[in-house]
């Protein structure tokens, strides 16, 4: 599988705040967005991993100010690395979460996500795959379907974008004033299969995580779409964002070489999707096999990985 090659690090931004009202917080290996929205208001796009709760709040006290809180949280979709620690952050504020119809059933109980697919290879996450929550989680309560509009709730002139592929529900969200691109997992600046490219971040364009990918063609014309948009700032949901001179020419020639570039060669459902609708999962290619003994040492150096990540995380 071709590489697209690395942009000029002075296209690069790893500050938190990469745009006029837009900051990041990386957890771990997923990133956290807070947009400022009219009069002060904020909302907070996606929700980290499991145990970030207290991470994401001072981190937002930070930003906003002590005993803060969010109009809103907007999920890009609902995979556990983010919405980790979405209930409870929202034991604490008590705010809606919006997110498509269609990941409803995976944030509702009524369904799991369909099963990984550590057959796409590409290093050690891939292997470990089956062993990532699935979901459900239950947030009824505060969950609400995005307005068929288009616009985003407490946010003026930004809209989403169905970017279905990675998930039948996923979104990405776009400001047209300034051209700033919040992809979620439609595309990645780090290659998400590897240990070692999570660990380093060095900053590259590559498909969303292969291995809980589960329909290829509409991956590729997700990121056709956003590609279209011509984003000077594009901020993903694994990996560094960027901007700059070159950021939409690059994600253009991205889009147009997707199926060498990012689609694997072999895979659970690289040649025929899963099949879901609002009820949660309808139907299932059939599974590939899973070597065990690479997936332990794959889970065995994911773990290390973590426990010095999650030491550096307490410790900053």
């Amino acid at each position: 599988m071709r590489e697209l090659m690395t942009l000029p690090r002075e296209n690069i931004s790893s500050q938190e705040h990469i745009a006029d009202g837009v900051d990041r917080l990386k957890d771990l290996m997923v990133n956290v967005y807070a947009i400022g929205g009219r009069r002060g208001a904020w909302v907070l796009v996606d929700a980290g991993m499991p145990f970030s709760a207290t991470l994401i709040r001072r981190w937002a006290e930070r930003r906003f100010g002590a005993g803060t809180r969010p109009a809103a949280i907007v999920l890009t979709h609902g995979h556990f690395d983010h919405v980790g620690a979405l209930r409870q952050l929202l034991q604490i504020w008590d705010v809606p979460v919006y997110a498509h119809p269609l990941e409803a059933p995976y944030l509702t109980g009524r369904s799991p996500y369909p099963p990984a697919d550590p057959g796409v290879g590409g290093g050690a996450f891939s292997l470990l795959s089956p062993l990532f929550s699935r979901g459900p989680i239950e947030i009824s309560r505060w969950l609400r379907p995005l307005p068929a509009d288009g616009t985003v709730p407490g946010l003026d002139n930004w809209r989403w974008i169905h970017t279905p592929g990675h998930t039948a529900g996923h979104i990405s969200l776009f400001r047209d004033d300034d051209r700033v691109l919040i992809a979620g997992d439609a595309f990645a600046t780090t290659k998400q299969e590897s240990l070692f490219a999570v660990a380093t971040q060095r900053p590259e364009l590559h498909g969303p995580p292969a291995f809980l990918t589960t329909d290829w063609e509409a991956a590729e014309l997700s990121v056709q779409r956003l590609a279209g948009l011509i984003p000077n700032v594009i901020a993903a949901g694994h990996g560094t964002p960027m901007t700059g001179f070159g950021v939409a020419q690059a994600l253009d020639e991205f889009a147009e070489n997707f199926v060498d570039w990012a689609r694997p060669v072999q895979g659970r459902y690289v040649r025929h999707p899963a099949v879901t609708d609002e009820r949660g999962v309808v139907s299932l290619p059939p599974a590939t096999s899973y070597p065990a003994m690479p997936a332990f040492l794959a889970g065995m150096a994911i773990a290390g990985t973590f426990w010095y990540l999650a030491s550096r995380r307490r410790t900053s």
